[in-house]
């Protein structure tokens, strides 16, 4: 799932992930978990289930939008399974016992008991996803398979990133459907929420950075409501180290039309918006 014209660039691929290196790697490393679009036969979904709830949580275009950043010299991690199969973005032991056989019943996370684990139960239209359980051995056997090598990826690309340059900077990269943040009688909400755990995962001066560069295009940004950054902005979130992470959730109003499952009018507008946005961040050297 490289994106249409970096290939040449392509390197340390593997089954669930690709890893798009420039020739001189900076300090950035951009990375979109939830736009892969592979759900392989053994999912075994409920055969009632529409394709289209089964798509329904995934990043739609979210790998082309980044795919500028390698241009400037960010490193792209980009997960190829779709998020019904395997949520890249979740605690690979945030399992959840009410669909996976054998588990006792412990104080899961909210997301968990809501059915977003990291082998999801529920659809992102909030349809189940099965009609049967899953074994403890097939979830973790997607793990291991699917998880767990993309992280690994990811983490050789920090690490390099800050051996070289002193610091690594993760943005994660994700979509949003425009419900999700809709305010009242419908009205649409924020373009843009950057998520840097309230201000714990990087410096404030890049979440100031990207919050200016998205105003200027007219969006309208939210800080941490409702997306305050995931497992992987929390595990990379450690500026004290040399690690800033950030999470970007783009409204999909701005670019995709989701009954139709395509781009919208939008799309050359907020390609283009979010060139501008990642020129702006890797040409930044403070």
């Amino acid at each position: 799932m490289v994106p249409d014209g970096l290939g040449m660039n392509a390197a340390a691929d593997g089954e669930g992930f690709s890893v798009v290196r420039p020739t001189a790697p900076g300090r950035f490393v951009f990375a979109s978990p939830h736009s892969g679009d592979l759900c392989p036969d053994d999912m075994r979904a409920d055969p009632a289930l529409p394709d289209a709830s089964l798509r329904s949580a995934g990043d739609a275009l979210v790998d082309r939008l980044i795919a500028p950043g390698a241009e400037g010299g960010a490193v792209l991690v980009l997960g190829r399974m779709h998020r019904a199969y395997v949520d890249l973005n979740r605690d690979p032991a945030e399992l959840d016992p009410a669909l996976i056989e054998g588990l006792a019943a412990t104080n899961s996370s909210a997301r968990t008991a809501a059915g977003y684990g990291v082998i999801p139960r529920t659809s992102g239209d909030g349809r189940p996803l099965y009609a049967r359980r899953l074994s403890e051995a097939e979830a973790q056997a997607r793990i291991a398979r699917w998880h767990t090598p993309y992280h690994a990826a990811l983490a050789g690309e920090m690490e390099g990133a800050r051996a070289r340059h002193g610091e690594a900077v993760l943005i994660d990269w994700h979509s949003m459907p425009a419900r999700a943040t809709a305010g009242a009688g419908g009205l649409r909400g924020p373009d843009v929420v950057l998520g840097d755990r309230h201000g714990s995962s990087c410096s404030g001066e890049l979440t100031r950075r990207l919050r200016r560069a998205f105003e200027t295009l007219g969006w309208r940004v939210a800080l941490n409501r409702p997306y305050a950054g995931g497992w992987t902005t929390q595990v990379w979130g450690r500026p004290d180290d040399g690690f800033h992470a950030v999470q970007i959730e783009l409204n999909r109003a701005l670019y995709y039309d989701e009954a139709a499952r395509a781009p919208s009018a939008g799309w050359s507008r907020t390609a283009k918006g979010v060139a501008r946005v990642i020129a702006e961040l890797l040409n930044n050297r403070a």
